[in-house]
């Protein structure tokens, strides 16, 4: 028997529950994984809440992330053989496809063999969060070294994520936070400089650490009343990516800074790349093979190393999503089976 997360209503992380159920065997294209670990994302509490781009059909399985080893394969699947140890990566549906629990069937298509000097917990941890920076930062901006990226909710595992790419890609991170009480551990995660917005004016603070400039580009997953303020903050001709809206607030264009600061604005999420069958969009092989690519060779060689922010038994899913909305941690949230 299999123990699979589930949840039958829409809600809270309390209407999560876990279900024993027959052993499934993948179907063509598709591969059953035993999973050892798998990350908590964003995209999974909006999903459960009935916000995301798919929405459950009851009852629903839930996840997107997983690492684990191939217990079996589907026909026509030739990527990977039983005993390999693989990472799920984003592309599949949510919907469709679960993978909360100790074994998940997922399309062979999304998964990759991980390093092997980096733990399942830590595999589970990365893709999705580096493979969102990294499209960001070098398939839209084209970031290049000495650039300033100003990172926002930084404390996020894409947060803390985009800061490690930057200094990877030769670029300068400034981090933002709500209060002080981050400040030191955004530091400790490699930020050059650090704003708390409660308390310091973005824009000023922004233009002090570029010389007036403004940031070369702004990676945010805020938006609503937020954006006024970085088109303040961003340098001539830079870019402002919004990749998520946290902020339920209406999100209006500052037509009158784009004018003048002619930034380039773009709304930006990881299935543009990745593809995504249940919203009928394709995958960018091209991009998708050379992002996979060059995340393995940084985690292979250390160039990269995923920030978990607390690990959890299957047994306390409720609790491990709970600390998620909660908003306390710093990096990723990873449930161990």
């Amino acid at each position: 028997m299999d123990t699979i997360v589930k949840f039958n209503q829409l809600g809270g992380p309390e209407v999560l529950y876990l279900e024993q159920v027959t052993e499934a065997e993948p179907k063509s294209g598709e591969v059953r994984i035993r999973v050892e670990a798998f990350g908590l994302n964003r995209a999974e509490a909006l999903f459960r809440s009935g916000q995301y781009l798919e929405q459950p059909v009851f009852p629903s399985k839930i996840g997107l992330e997983a690492a684990g080893v191939v217990e079996s394969v589907g026909p026509g699947v030739t990527q990977v053989r039983v005993g390999d140890r693989v990472a799920v990566t984003p592309g599949q549906s949510i919907a469709q496809y679960g993978t909360h629990g100790d074994a998940a069937i997922v399309p062979a298509s999304v998964l990759v063999k991980y390093p092997e000097n980096i733990s399942p917990i830590e595999a589970a941890a990365s893709f999705m969060q580096y493979l969102t920076a990294y499209f960001a930062f070098v398939e839209l901006a084209n970031v290049q070294p000495g650039q300033t990226i100003l990172i926002t909710a930084a404390s996020s595992s894409t947060g803390v994520a985009a800061i490690e790419l930057a200094h990877l890609l030769g670029a300068r991170a400034i981090a933002t936070t709500r209060t002080q009480a981050k400040r030191q551990a955004i530091l400790n995660a490699g930020a050059d400089e650090v704003i708390v917005t409660a308390e310091e004016n973005l824009p000023e603070r922004v233009k002090e650490m570029t010389g007036g400039k403004g940031a070369d580009l702004i990676y945010d997953p805020i938006a609503g009343g937020t954006l006024p303020l970085l088109a303040e903050s961003v340098a001539w001709g830079g870019q402002i990516i919004l990749y998520g809206f946290l902020d339920d607030a209406p999100t209006e264009f500052p037509l009158f800074s784009a004018f003048f600061r002619n930034f380039l604005l773009r709304t930006y999420m990881i299935y543009n790349f990745t593809g995504h069958a249940g919203l009928g969009l394709a995958r960018n092989e091209t991009a998708y093979r050379t992002g996979v690519a060059f995340v393995v060779k940084a985690l292979a060689e250390g160039a990269l190393k995923p920030v978990i922010a607390a690990t959890f038994p299957l047994k306390e899913i409720v609790q491990a999503n709970q600390y998620l909305e909660s908003n306390q941690q710093l990096g990723k949230i990873v449930v161990t089976v």
